[in-house]
């Protein structure tokens, strides 16, 4: 537990040193003389080389463990933002935002590998998941208001040194106080046997897993692209920025309701995927066609079923994979999360004027929920709860 209260911490400060930058990267790049449709590349390109350092951290967590990519990317995402500070051109940013993207492709998985062999039990797992998605959203729910009020006072530069400086500090901290070894321990605790079935087909010696559940983190991470990339391009100046940052909040703060209803574990992750993913596309849909419905009303509602999805979501995927290979797991639901977010911001940047960008995220959204796997097969049967709902 007290590693978990120290991974905590870290992801804390992570998720506010990034989501600070939400708000402010857009108006950032156009003071730099970006267009939308440069933003939008930016945007995407961050994502797109997050897939190299998918591909390396899928093996090499469960290889290595978690505690020196965790340091890595903390370290080297806050020297990026030390030299963000001090552009002068949108290629310049374009350069720094690739790199940046590499460099946190390995967070996300090393954090939710090393939760997840914490312990052995499901429900302990389940937990610690949960545990996860409330320290991101309570982080997530002030630092784009206070990115926005940063920006406001500082200015860009000082703004990008303050956050890079942050990071580097949780870097240290994280090197310090994370013991080593934690997880070859209970990587020897947890390792269940593998299961006395056959894969059903060539792709699942390859995908530990079947691919079709990784659609879904793909399609999300493209809609969340599309609104990351729409909302601060709805004005101009210091008040758009700031009512920008507080829109993000919005956000988080429904997601944060969500995950407090602790009895939603009760049921079965996939049946609260669905439904989080099925109330998500209505949100996208409200936006597209029934804007006389106030925008901050539907972004809380929307954050509501991201408060349902990702917790639900990293169970499904533990559940699915026995609790084996969980490094790979993450890593494969990171490089689905990064083509989507590339997909995301660089469609909504070509195609904005034209037709609305929220209702192709609509579109996207119920695509991934049909592709979804909705019967049983024998290998899943075998490493999931069976008396678990739909799975």
């Amino acid at each position: 537990m007290k590693t978990a209260i120290w991974l905590y911490l870290f992801l804390f400060l992570a998720v506010f040193d990034l989501h600070a930058q939400y708000p402010i990267l857009t108006p950032f790049a156009i003071s730099l003389g970006a267009a939308p449709t440069f933003i939008g590349w930016m945007m995407g390109i961050y994502s797109l080389t997050h897939l190299p350092g998918n591909l390396i951290a899928g093996t090499q967590i469960d290889k290595h463990g978690s505690r020196r990519y965790i340091v890595f990317s903390l370290l080297g995402a806050g020297f990026i933002l030390l030299l963000q500070a001090h552009v002068h051109t949108p290629w310049q940013l374009l350069a720094l935002r690739s790199i940046s993207g590499f460099v946190l492709a390995f967070l996300s998985p090393a954090c939710l590998a090393l939760l997840a062999q914490l312990s052995s039990d499901p429900v302990k797992q389940g937990k610690y998941m949960s545990g996860h998605g409330v320290v991101h959203t309570l982080a997530s729910v002030v630092s784009p208001a206070a990115g926005a009020i940063i920006v406001g006072s500082m200015g860009f530069s000082a703004t990008f040194s303050g956050l890079g400086y942050l990071l580097i500090l949780t870097g240290v901290i994280a090197f310090m106080t994370m013991p080593r070894g934690i997880v070859k321990q209970h990587e020897k605790v947890t390792e269940p046997a593998k299961p006395d079935v056959a894969p059903a087909d060539a792709t699942s010696v390859f995908l530990p897993v079947s691919w079709r559940y990784f659609a879904l983190p793909l399609v999300i991470a493209c809609a969340q692209g599309i609104l990351f990339f729409e909302l601060p391009l709805r004005g101009g100046g210091h008040s758009s920025m700031m009512s920008t940052g507080l829109l993000f909040s919005i956000i988080s703060i429904g997601a944060l309701f969500t995950l407090s209803m602790l009895f939603l574990n009760r049921y079965s992750p996939k049946l609260r995927l669905v439904a989080g993913v099925l109330l998500m596309s209505l949100c996208f849909f409200v936006m597209a066609a029934i804007p006389q419905i106030p925008l901050s009303t539907v972004l809380f509602v929307l954050g509501m079923s991201k408060g349902i999805i990702f917790p639900a979501m990293a169970t499904l995927f533990i559940r699915l994979s026995g609790g084996s290979k969980l490094g790979r797991i993450f890593s494969l639901q990171s490089i689905a999360t990064s083509i989507g977010s590339f997909i995301g911001p660089i469609t909504a940047g070509q195609l904005r004027v034209g037709l609305s960008p929220y209702f192709i995220a609509f579109v996207l959204l119920m695509i991934g929920m049909l592709l979804l796997p909705y019967y049983t097969s024998r290998r899943e049967a075998s490493l999931s709860d069976p008396k678990s709902i739909l799975n």
